[in-house]
């Protein structure tokens, strides 16, 4: 059913159907990362291309296995919030919290600005800008697609469609030309030092995760369409059917764009335009076969992708700030929905404006190596709370089990352990970020709690 709140005036609106579902995870997923994540897997890997696919792989590998377990969860609870519904029943309404606060201090509001600073960026070699400039227009970016979204998700779910469809022209272009015209033969054998010795399995595994883990920031996004399932037509169906089949198509789409890569650029030169800070090799192999016209198609199309992605972020955090303020967590007026257009505005609106905050205080590099290891702890309590619910709430109707039942799961949560505690031990000062950014939250916690008397996220108000 759709929401009816008094309070907040207005209803969500189910106008999102399994194409719409599927373009806004696409839309969400597929942005700067594949472009330029490429060179951080194969740094990470010394080197190895091999290695480097085979890390892209696990990578969607790991994202689909936790787009099962979360369709599971979003066709049984198709309600506003998403994670933050999930980890307030299975844990307690501090861990629904925490997961939002730390979207709107961080993660969503980061990707926000991180991909608004990267639309920006990748123009950068061709007009160079001042810091100060690029975060200009990354504002004014932010502000257009704000108002964009607060005439109706009607109008976001639309821009997400084309930006779909005009996002994938040149990673296909890429792939496509690539693979049939590419003439190297690039070594794909798996490999994991930087001189060939053995590693041994520990350090094989951790080499894989270190990479892997690199990969993540690409592929996130994946977890988002359970947070609008309130506002899609047959959620208990298309759900399911939009994460597997979105996360499964991507997954494919890294690991050929990358293939293509290493068949154009021999080797030698990919490592030494790492070396340079030239990261987005993609563009230089359509570059190599097609000269400056693919090089702008790529260009071009690559930033409506990115575009597409910060639409589609503005369309959907405010959605978790809105179950938040209405269970009491957040400034109550978050959980106003526009009656005429079905909008949480209040919420929209301040999550834009911590987006713009972060732009100003923060670089782009800053902002996506903090992002991953925050976002990787929250999917792993939400994959946990799946076998919470089929325990606390066994007779709950679930539409979608997860394929291979209690063993997927048990997977899926050991693998997002490995890649945690990998990058913990590889990474320490973004895990311990990562670490704080969830503590902080605690207090800011009970001061609304204590202020609004909040009640869990149980989305029982939301049906």
């Amino acid at each position: 059913m759709e929401h009816n709140d008094k309070h907040s005036g207005g209803s969500f609106k189910k106008v999102i159907g399994l194409f719409g579902g599927i373009s806004l995870v696409a839309g969400m997923v597929i942005g700067s990362g594949v472009y330029y994540l490429g060179s951080t897997v194969l740094e990470r890997t010394n080197m190895h291309m091999g290695t480097a696919l085979l890390c892209w792989i696990i990578g969607g590998a790991v994202s689909i296995l936790g787009g099962l377990c979360f369709a599971e969860l979003g066709a049984a609870m198709p309600v506003a919030g998403g994670m933050t519904t999930y980890l307030s029943k299975a844990y307690g309404p501090v861990f629904g919290f925490i997961n939002g606060f730390c979207g709107f201090l961080l993660t969503a509001s980061g990707s926000i600005a991180a991909l608004a600073m990267a639309a920006v960026t990748a123009f950068n070699g061709i007009v160079p800008m001042s810091d100060m400039t690029i975060k200009i227009i990354a504002i004014l970016i932010i502000i257009f697609f704000t108002a964009l979204n607060l005439r109706g998700v009607r109008f976001g779910s639309m821009v997400q469609n084309f930006s779909m469809v005009v996002r994938l022209i040149p990673l296909v272009l890429v792939i496509i030309l690539g693979l049939a015209l590419g003439n190297e033969q690039p070594d794909l054998s798996i490999g994991f030092s930087a001189d060939g010795s053995s590693v041994g399995i520990s350090g094989a595994i951790s080499t894989i995760a270190f990479a892997t883990f690199a990969s993540l920031w690409a592929y996130e996004g994946w977890t988002n369409l359970n947070t609008v399932a309130e506002e899609m037509r047959n959620p208990k169906r298309d759900l399911p059917l939009a994460i597997i089949i979105s996360v499964g198509f991507i997954t494919l789409t890294y690991t050929l764009f990358n293939l293509a890569i290493y068949k154009v650029i021999p080797s030698e030169e990919v490592v030494s335009m790492i070396e340079s800070g030239n990261l987005y090799l993609g563009n230089e192999a359509i570059n190599r076969l097609m000269g400056s016209a693919g090089y702008w198609i790529v260009l071009v199309g690559m930033t409506i992708g990115i575009l597409g992605t910060v639409n589609g972020d503005c369309l959907v955090f405010p959605r978790t700030y809105y179950a938040m303020a209405r269970d009491g967590y957040f400034p109550k007026s978050f959980s106003n929905i526009d009656p005429k257009t079905g909008v949480p505005v209040e919420a929209t609106l301040a999550s834009s404006a911590m987006a713009i905050i972060l732009v100003l205080f923060n670089s782009l590099q800053d902002l996506t190596s903090l992002l991953t290891f925050t976002s990787a702890g929250l999917n792993l309590l939400t994959v946990a709370s799946v076998l919470i619910f089929r325990k606390k709430a066994p007779d709950m109707e679930r539409p979608y089990k997860v394929w291979g039942g209690k063993v997927t799961i048990y997977i899926t949560i050991v693998l997002f352990l490995v890649l945690l505690i990998n990058e913990l031990i590889t990474n320490p000062r973004n895990a311990i970020i990562g670490l704080l950014v969830p503590l902080i939250g605690v207090p800011v916690y009970m001061y609304f709690k204590k202020k609004n008397g909040g009640a869990d996220y149980t989305g029982e108000n939301a049906g």
